[in-house]
Parts: C-alpha cells; sequence; structure tokens
C-alpha cells in the first residue's frame, strides 16, 4: 500500500534535491522518497568531529554522544 504525502521544503532542502534529481534524469520526489527511507541521515556538519580521537576524554562512547554529554555540562 502506498500513500501520498504533499511537504512545503525550504529552499535550501529543495534545490539538492532539485539538482540530483536533474543530474540522474528523475523525478524530484524519486530522490526525496530515497532519502526519507535510508537508514541512516545524511552526514551533518559536526564542529566537534575534528577532535574526536584527539585526546582521552575518558568517555568510550564520546564520539557518538559529545552533544548528549556536552548537554549535560550545559544544564548542570
Amino acid at each position: 500500500m502506498t500513500h501520498s504525502l504533499t511537504l512545503e521544503v525550504p529552499e535550501n532542502i529543495y534545490q539538492p534535491l532539485a539538482k540530483e534529481a536533474e543530474a540522474k534524469g528523475r523525478k524530484v520526489e524519486e530522490i526525496a522518497l530515497e532519502k526519507l527511507a535510508k537508514d541512516e541521515p545524511d552526514k551533518i556538519d559536526d564542529p566537534f568531529e575534528k577532535f574526536i580521537g584527539a585526546f582521552d576524554s575518558g568517555a568510550m562512547d564520546w564520539a557518538n554522544r559529545h552533544d548528549e554529554y556536552l548537554g549535560e555540562k550545559l544544564n548542570a
């Protein structure tokens, strides 16, 4: 079964989809659906990524949970 879904997206989201669709000769909707169906979200520009592995934080999961740890410190 399929369902229709209408979305309004900002220009900065739409334009990369439109460019990719044009380059691949496909519809924007097809590209958007593929991205929505992905198991993993597209890589997000993380300013702390350059520090991963640069020092011993003492936390084995710091690379994956650094936002959570920083949030805890801000709320403390």
